[in-house]
């Protein structure tokens, strides 16, 4: 796999002169909620977070500075919508106006792609770039972007209605189906990896177009496989108690990535599986998904 240290862009976000709707639990009952083409309505719950053992750390020229599992802990988040899919070529290419052999050009033209087409994952995306898609294509649709600021100092305005990355409480929470199943699978829908993941043994040594392997019980696709996909938390571990709506530590030098790649063995896309990669990497097994406030 390949990377490469770009340099960290500025993200600003114009915000509307009223906070839109929150996330919050109560509210919009399920039914009354608008329907959100190509995202699902993640219903807030409690669930265990981790799983009951860590691995040991690992470090790869410091590109992925760590993989393994939290010990279980309880966490409680809000309810939210989340994109069936990761983020596509097409979906990427719509919002900022580059192909992925382009963001591969960017980094090293010698580099392999991993699969090109409308309806294959979009990679070669840094976490910043994945940022300014959120905030481009909320302007792009009328919605309050989430971030501001640059660097190491970009924030989010947790109650604006538009895109974000998920924090890793709220992308593992739909990993593991949202307790709408009763089952806690080893991979996102599934204890059989082959059901619902592309990775080492089966993908063929690409990505593959999103969608084609059986979804979990929320509906979500390739939440196991095919990329990493970044989440908003700089990487770290989490208190042994309960918490509600975490966001994170509030600095760091690694940004969490979840949900193995293409490239990756079935232990390393387990649903409670974890990654810490530099921000400003980009990588033909790294990108991500997109998740809203819910009214």
């Amino acid at each position: 796999m390949k990377k490469i240290m770009v340099t960290a862009i500025a993200v600003y976000a114009v915000f509307a002169l009223t906070a839109c709707a929150s996330g919050g639990m109560g509210g919009t009952s399920a039914s009354e909620r608008p329907v959100m083409p190509e995202m699902v309505l993640v219903e807030g719950g409690t669930f265990q977070m981790g799983n009951d053992f860590d691995w040991s750390l690992l470090n790869f020229s410091n590109y992925i500075s760590y993989s393994g599992e939290n010990p279980a802990h309880t966490v409680t988040v809000k309810s939210f919508y989340m994109g069936k899919h990761e983020v596509t070529q097409k979906e990427w290419y719509e919002v900022m106006g580059t192909t992925v052999r382009q963001q591969r050009d960017m980094a090293d033209k010698s580099w392999p792609l991993a699969g090109e087409g409308d309806n294959y994952p979009m990679y070669y995306v840094s976490w910043y770039e994945a940022i300014e898609y959120c905030n481009k294509r909320s302007i792009k649709e009328g919605l309050t972007p989430a971030y501001r600021g640059s660097g190491n100092s970009i924030t989010c305005n947790w109650n604006t209605n538009g895109y974000r990355l998920p924090t890793e409480a709220e992308w593992e929470y739909a990993a593991k189906d949202g307790n709408r199943d009763p089952m806690v699978y080893e991979y996102s829908g599934s204890n059989n990896v082959d059901t619902v993941a592309w990775y080492r043994d089966n993908s063929g040594g690409s990505t593959q177009p999103v969608g084609r392997k059986a979804p979990n019980s929320l509906g979500l696709y390739d939440m196991s496989g095919n990329v990493y996909e970044w989440c908003w938390d700089w990487h770290d571990f989490y208190p042994s108690e309960a918490q509600t709506n975490p966001v994170g530590a509030s600095s760091g030098s690694y940004r969490l990535t979840r949900g193995g790649s293409w490239n990756d063995t079935a232990q390393s896309v387990r649903s409670a599986n974890r990654g810490g990669t530099i921000p400003t990497i980009r990588d033909n097994g790294l990108g991500f998904r997109v998740v809203r406030n819910a009214p």
